[in-house]
């Protein structure tokens, strides 16, 4: 036999289209070939899979040898097609059969010792393989994280050689590996760590139970980051579906996925000199940026307008869509982008605007400088607003007065009845509705019609932040159980509009 048909799978975005690997053995001088639109990392894998196929103890064919990767328009990257190549090769030369290939997927690089090493993507691949009926075989690296796609399904192997010997007909060489175990929640920080601040603490709950965006606006020290790093202990767990995307895109992000963080909201907070393209994605390979590794999560941007002001705009979009396009004159890929963003900024330069000892010397001018870095669309987007004032003294250091703080859990409890309580109307999270369904969902009581008319009226609000507050208002409402929306659950969301407020004075 001259020619094998290998599958192996490539990695597009958070698809993983499939690849055939055919290799072909000619007569001719010695020389080995790789066609199909390779990238650089590809066409190396000559000289590994050469290496390793030798020192796995097998013979390398001293003829020409021409490998396919087909379809030949679809770019191919990355060491991924080192083992299907190798196990191509085998085949076509004979030394293993070639028919055991059958109902295979392979993936994998290879080291010049014949060793598997992990790639990028393999969930995604095992998805794909498993939904095209095939079994995936992949480096022991990658295995329980493919294993979650599918237990029965995958086959994991430390060595070039295990994979060939198990092909052979000896079962031995490769094994089941065990899916990741799931987190504990317990793991989360405990928002009764944070003393005061107890309406922080109560936005905190609200935007856990309706998924809303949040801005924390206050001194330093304040606890801000202490308030936003808690808010993943106040979310419900994920389901299955939601667990499986976010490993997915953990898989094809740049630190890989961790078996320990299966079923873990993630909670990105990246750094504010953070570019445009490290935060939604993009290269000329398309890669997901920081709001896809925040899908199902947090996204948290510490000291806002220290952020480049292009760079936050763009954020809008994914906002409101819940997803991101990144266009490429080549490619296109689409990325899964439903974060829930919390940020914090201090109100002035200096950050102390307000504080009693008088130490702010900021100029208005200046004021209106670093908070004009944030442009109005963006914070029109953002559901709340919040004033977060230094915590006293007295609770700062535990005095003997001050009542146990409620820890997470019970929190959390709330929480979820709260989203359970939507999920009866036959909707998601609050934050999602369409404007249709606010209509039909946020019923208001006539006292609190008249209360949001006023503030319409007052504070100049535009129609995307009269919906933002029905939303907060109808979460409101379902912490407290009730079907209307009354004065007080309106009263207490225009609350949380804070720079609106301030922009209207």
């Amino acid at each position: 036999m001259t020619l094998a048909t290998v599958h192996s799978r490539a990695q597009t975005g958070l698809e993983a289209p499939a690849v055939t690997v055919e290799v072909d053995l000619a007569g001719g001088l010695p020389a080995l070939a790789i066609v199909g639109l390779p990238e650089t990392e590809v066409k190396e894998s000559k000289d590994r899979v050469r290496a390793a196929i030798v020192n796995s103890g097998y013979e390398f064919p001293t003829r020409r040898i021409t490998v396919n990767l087909a379809p030949a328009d679809l770019p191919k990257e990355g060491g991924r097609f080192d083992l299907a190549i190798a196990l191509g090769i085998l085949a076509a030369s004979g030394q293993i059969p070639g028919t055991a290939l059958t109902g295979y997927e392979f993936l994998g690089e290879l080291s010049l010792s014949g060793a598997l090493r992990g790639v990028r993507g393999a969930l995604p691949a095992a998805l794909a393989a498993s939904q095209a009926q095939r079994t995936l075989v992949a480096p022991d690296e990658n295995g329980p994280e493919a294993a979650l796609a599918a237990p029965d399904g995958v086959f994991a192997a430390g060595h070039l050689a295990d994979v060939a010997a198990s092909l052979a007909g000896d079962e031995t060489p490769w094994h089941r590996p065990e899916p990741a175990p799931g987190h504990q929640t317990s793991t989360y920080e405990d928002i009764a760590d944070v003393r005061g601040q107890q309406q922080a603490k109560r936005a905190l709950e609200i935007a856990a139970a309706g998924a809303h965006s949040l801005l924390l606006i206050g001194p330093p020290g304040a606890g801000k980051t202490m308030l936003a790093c808690r808010l993943p202990g106040l979310l419900p767990d994920m389901t299955l579906e939601q667990a499986m995307q976010s490993a997915a895109v953990a898989s094809i992000g740049p630190g890989g996925f961790s078996p320990e963080n299966w079923g873990r909201r993630p909670f990105r907070a990246p750094h504010h000199t953070a570019s445009g393209v490290a935060l939604v994605g993009g290269g000329s390979t398309p890669r997901p940026g920081e709001i896809t590794l925040a899908h199902n999560g947090i996204l948290f941007l510490d000291e806002l307008p220290e952020f480049d002001r292009r760079v936050l705009e763009v954020l809008r979009e994914p906002l409101e869509s819940g997803h991101i396009v990144i266009s490429r004159a080549a490619r296109q890929a689409e990325f899964p982008a439903a974060f829930q963003l919390i940020a914090a900024m201090n109100p002035c330069p200096c950050g102390y605007l307000g504080d009693a000892s008088g130490r702010c010397h900021c100029t208005p001018e200046r004021i209106a400088r670093y908070r004009d870095r944030i442009s109005g669309p963006l914070l029109d987007r953002i559901d709340m607003h919040l004033n977060v004032a230094p915590v006293a003294r007295d609770v700062l250091m535990g005095g003997a007065q001050a009542e146990p703080a409620e820890s997470s859990a019970t929190v959390r409890q709330r929480v979820i009845a709260a989203r359970q309580f939507a999920a009866d109307r036959g909707h998601g999270p609050n934050a999602t509705l369409a404007p249709a369904e606010i209509d039909m969902h946020c019923l208001l009581e006539k006292s609190a019609r008249a209360i949001l008319e006023q503030a319409i009226a007052r504070l100049g609000l535009s129609a995307r932040a009269y919906h933002r507050i029905l939303r907060v208002a109808r979460t409101v409402a379902d912490l407290a159980g009730a079907d209307t929306i009354s004065s007080g659950h309106v009263a207490e969301a225009i609350g949380f509009r804070q720079l609106d407020r301030r922009a209207a004075s």
